[in-house]
């Protein structure tokens, strides 16, 4: 437990009114304390159910959990108590580009920006769904080609559910197929790309030297998400992510269905 943690917990528990719960709550989820942060926020908002940023905070772990519709529900409330919350649109930008509510998200991110114009992250987001929105908007023939023709959107008929995603990354990490929305509306695919880079070959290594021949997949349970990787064709890998509500003999179904995907499309970029 970090200092301010617990500085933040001896305080709460001094005074259970206290509004330093929602610090408190933020600070374990950063650090990934998800059951913990969610306790103490709803035990704070049983005193203070009135509070907007109480709201937007159990918004947040609500998405860190993989629980979408919650977060929405959240962030609806946070606009209902503060109009012009700055979290709480961005976090509504990003539940309805995930929805694909094109509209809804550039209403939100644009109203987000106006509040904040030198936000980088709420400028990318809103480019990302103006592009998306002229996509929709398109005729169906369009929008099929401009979608074949973006190796984001590789894995959207394999995975469409909100809460699911895929990575197709090369052996030094650069990705080359998928795309990975956070909940501030940035695709953070590279970032997470730069990270993963050489796990295949560690993987090859570590199986090598066990006996275990040439490993096929992975599973990882982590407390926010599900993460599958599995190697790909030229030393690549692919990575897959779902949330923890996802039971694993779909993780696995769905990580097939994801690699088949991929080594089509790599075929056809030969």
């Amino acid at each position: 437990m970090s200092e301010d943690v617990r500085r933040m917990s001896d305080e709460l528990a001094r005074d259970p009114g206290s509004r330093i719960f929602v610090p408190l709550g933020e600070a374990l989820r950063q650090q990934g304390q998800l059951d913990m942060s969610l306790k103490v926020t709803l035990r704070g908002l049983e005193r203070h159910p009135h509070l907007a940023d109480a709201h937007d905070l159990l918004a947040r772990i609500s998405v860190d959990r993989g629980e979408m519709e919650r977060a929405f529900d959240e962030w609806d409330m946070v606009l209902r108590l503060s109009p012009g919350h700055l979290g709480a649109l961005k976090g509504m930008g990003f539940v309805c580009f995930n929805r694909a509510r094109f509209a809804d998200a550039e209403r939100y991110l644009a109203a987000a920006a106006t509040l904040d114009p030198r936000d980088d992250q709420v400028a990318s987001a809103l480019q990302h769904v103006r592009a998306a929105q002229r996509h929709a908007t398109s005729p169906q023939a369009a929008i099929a080609e401009s979608i074949a023709n973006d190796s984001r959107y590789l894995f959207l008929d394999v995975l469409p559910d909100e809460a699911q995603t895929a990575l197709l990354l090369d052996p030094a990490g650069l990705v080359l197929a998928g795309a990975y929305i956070d909940a501030d509306g940035r695709d953070v695919a590279q970032d997470v790309g730069a990270e993963l880079s050489g796990v295949t070959e560690a993987a090859r290594r570590a199986t090598r030297h066990l006996a275990m021949g040439d490993w096929t997949s992975i599973v990882f349970e982590t407390e926010v998400a599900v993460v599958a990787m599995a190697p790909s064709s030229q030393d690549g890998l692919l990575v897959l992510a779902t949330s923890r509500a996802t039971p694993l003999g779909l993780v696995r179904r769905l990580l097939g269905r994801c690699a088949e995907k991929a080594q089509r499309w790599l075929g056809e970029q030969r």
